[in-house]
């Protein structure tokens, strides 16, 4: 039975998607560009120039927000970021952000010496496994100051004692 407002895969798009053991297409929407956009109970698939697909893992989605039709998602730890437009958006949005949120166990702001501040976030996987974590300094505190860096890791581990991860 077909759910209202569903669209079902192109067999061309699901052929081209490199898919993990298990993993299946939750919801997907056309671009502008002819190709789509899939998310998967593991990750985010977003279309290439080359015509392929850039597998992007949900614990390492940073950021993604929908906006005027245009899906943007940042990667964690400096990664790319994407901008795909949608034609037809359908539960894409609300799929990534329940998907991204799902990875997040904890997440803390801690200010750094000197002003600004860096944002800690363990991450794990829907298949399970390890827990990722990413450090993302605020916009004019440097990352490679090393009294900095410092200061990041010491959060860091605190917040690893604290929360047992």
């Amino acid at each position: 039975m077909r759910l209202l407002g569903s669209s079902r895969l192109p067999a061309a798009v699901r052929d081209r998607l490199d898919l993990a053991r298990g993993e299946r297409a939750l919801a997907s929407a056309p671009t502008r560009g002819g190709s789509h956009v899939v998310a998967t109970s593991l990750a985010l698939h977003l279309p290439t120039a080359e015509g392929g697909f850039a597998r992007v893992p949900w614990e390492r989605v940073d950021q993604a927000s929908w906006k005027d039709g245009w899906l943007h998602v940042q990667e964690t730890s400096g990664g790319a970021g994407h901008h795909v437009r949608l034609t037809e958006p359908g539960s894409v949005p609300e799929t990534v952000r329940e998907r991204v949120t799902s990875t997040v166990l904890v997440t803390q702001n801690a200010p750094l010496p000197g002003g600004g501040a860096v944002r800690i976030a363990g991450r794990r996987s829907p298949a399970g496994g390890e827990v990722r974590w990413s450090m993302v300094f605020e916009a004019g505190a440097d990352p490679t100051d090393p009294g900095l860096r410092a200061r990041a890791e010491q959060v860091l581990e605190d917040l690893r004692r604290q929360t047992g991860l």
